[in-house]
């Protein structure tokens, strides 16, 4: 199995921890500090060397900080995971606090009235974070101080970092050479008369260099820092033992790999002024630079925004990853159908699904797969494990947000499926929650429009009724690499303007915490519109080919072109997708996709 069902967090260990770090705080003349889940390559999700917070505080979520002062420790998590922290940390030792509602300066302002000084390690924080957090501070006679990371000096069983090994990713499937994309960074660095840039993320280094690794569990990335010079000559920091000689060779003479130890020499010998995003590298990174006196050009990451536009070979495979990944899917709904309620469980459905998707070819699950039936779906990320596995009674909503990685796409898919009649309530928010994402997958917009400008199209028909949710409506997705990709998104805070090329998931939901979660999420590629004026238009064309679950359906709240779309949709999936599946599934394909 690549998911196990274990919990790597133990909440109970909370408080002796705790004791420990505020020992190791008293020691160091700290009032406070400050825990990210986060690693010095700023990635969402992190080796378990890294796991800090969730070793810490119990909590598993994927974005969330804690602070510790000698009296209070609070978890910061966003409205994605309200629940799951009550869950799993100790409430006689965290408190969770809502994020952003509350700041961390303005948390740390109360708790610390008097001043004090809060350590932080600056590998673990990006420039942007910690200038946010010294504004907020301003007046409040409250200091930074970068410490030794604090975890690490209690946490004796810290398990070792990841040594995979790198692997090409062929140029056929990405659509353009390493050497061709090195040269477009170098030229727009030339362009902006920058002497070079820094890489901190590893799927922006993955992409540059067509390689893909396995240091990270369902991304597959290489842990590593770059330089590019405006000549195109990569410094690569990383444990060379992870590159064998068929990486060296494609990667070529252009490419110097050196060990982690060397990195902050390599910062120091960069020519001109250097290029760096303040919201994604350390802390640690900028310091480094400034203290060897070099110039630092503020600006996003360039790679960012390419990565982002898909190539033609990138969107044929990941059109191609879908197909095969529908297979999967169909094979495990069919399977769930297929079974009586109160005879399988959360993780029968996990282990039948991974089985399906390896035999369709996938390398990996793009993200660990959130399988909740019942009251569990209503945890926006849940994880199962031994302990908290339900087994799938009669009448439960069953939510299952799954993706996989294949050697030419990621796909990222959910479903709510019914395991028996629902009730009205259900019924009704279900059937909301795919008007939102069909007036998504509709929709056509003048380009320029940014995710933030067209959110709302998903939410409304949920807002009608006093309803929302409390994640986003869409992340970037990339091609063969990490399922979350940045910077852009679907979301009320996201300004970068969506462009053809660029894959984004559509998936609206809601959730009534005790009782059942709903979601409905497809993956779509930004494309050219058509407009009878001749307007510049954005339109989505949808990826994902899997039944939507139309006994959950209030038909009479559907539009004529809502139904028609679905209609056309499963029409789609039957003509595309059907033809793949053994003849045995065919009949439950017609049965799921026929018209409403």
């Amino acid at each position: 199995m690549w998911q196990d069902f274990g919990n790597a967090a133990d909440p109970s260990a909370a408080g002796p921890r705790v004791a420990a770090l505020r020992g190791l705080m008293a020691r160091e003349g700290l009032e406070a500090v400050i825990v990210p889940r986060a690693d010095a390559y700023q990635g969402e999700y992190v080796a378990d060397s890294d796991a800090r917070l969730r070793w810490l505080t119990g909590f598993s979520g994927s974005a969330g900080f804690a602070i510790i002062t000698a009296l209070q420790a609070g978890v910061f998590i966003d409205g994605r995971y309200r629940v799951q922290v009550r869950a799993e940390t100790d409430s006689a030792v965290f408190t969770p606090v809502p994020w952003p509602e509350t700041s961390a300066a303005a948390w740390l302002r109360e708790a610390l009235p008097h001043g004090g000084v809060l350590g932080f390690d600056a590998w673990l924080h990006s420039r942007t974070e910690i200038e946010t957090l010294s504004r907020g501070l301003d007046g409040s006679g409250i200091t930074l101080r970068t410490i030794p990371n604090p975890v690490d000096a209690i946490w004796p069983e810290r398990p070792a970092p990841p040594q995979g090994a790198a692997r090409v990713h062929d140029a056929a499937l990405a659509g353009a050479t390493s050497a061709q994309r090195r040269e477009a960074v170098a030229q727009a660095l030339r362009a902006e008369g920058q002497g070079a840039t820094v890489l901190t993320l590893p799927d922006s280094i993955a992409w540059l260099l067509n390689i893909r690794g396995a240091d990270i569990p369902r991304n597959p990335v290489v842990q590593a820092f770059a330089t590019v010079d405006a000549k195109g000559r990569v410094g690569l920091y990383a444990d060379p033992g992870k590159f064998d000689a068929e990486v060296r060779a494609h990667l070529g003479n252009g490419v110097t790999i050196a060990p982690p130890d060397q990195f902050a020499a390599g910062l120091a010998a960069l020519p001109g002024a250097v290029r760096l995003d303040p919201d994604s590298a350390p802390e640690a990174v900028f310091r480094a630079l400034e203290t060897a006196g070099r110039e630092i050009a503020r600006a996003r990451d360039p790679v960012a925004l390419p990565k982002a536009r898909k190539t033609p070979a990138e969107l044929s495979g990941m059109r191609a990853a879908h197909r095969r990944d529908a297979v999967a899917m169909i094979r495990a709904l069919s399977w769930i159908d297929a079974q009586a309620p109160g005879s399988f469980s959360e993780i029968d459905v996990v282990r039948a699904l991974e089985g399906f998707r390896r035999e369709a070819g996938a390398i990996d699950i793009s993200f660990d797969t959130i399988c909740g039936a019942g009251p569990n779906g209503a945890i926006v990320h849940y994880r199962v494990t031994e302990a908290t596995d339900r087994t799938i009674r009669p009448g439960d909503l069953l939510l299952l947000d799954s993706g996989g990685q294949y050697p030419d796409g990621t796909t990222d898919i959910t479903r709510t499926i019914a395991t028996g009649p629902a009730s009205e309530v259900a019924r009704d928010a279900y059937t909301r929650v795919l008007q939102g994402m069909i007036g998504l997958s509709r929709l056509r917009f003048p380009r320029g429009m940014a995710g933030r400008d067209i959110e709302a199209v998903a939410r409304a028909p949920l807002w009608t009724a006093g309803l929302d949710f409390d994640h986003g409506t869409g992340h970037g997705v990339g091609a063969a690499l990490c399922v979350h990709e940045g910077p852009l998104r679907i979301s009320r805070r996201s300004e970068l303007p969506l462009e053809p090329g660029m894959i984004f998931s559509n998936e609206p939901g809601y959730y009534r915490e005790g009782e059942w979660g709903i979601r409905i999420e497809n993956l779509i590629a930004v494309e050219p519109a058509p407009s009878p004026d001749g307007r510049d238009m954005l339109g989505f064309e949808t990826l994902t080919l899997v039944p939507i679950d139309r006994r959950l359906i209030e038909p009479g709240m559907l539009s004529r072109a809502e139904t028609a779309w679905l209609d056309a949709y499963h029409a789609r999936v039957r003509a595309e997708i059907g033809p793949l599946l053994p003849e045995g599934l065919r009949g439950w394909l017609e049965q799921a996709t026929a018209p409403l």
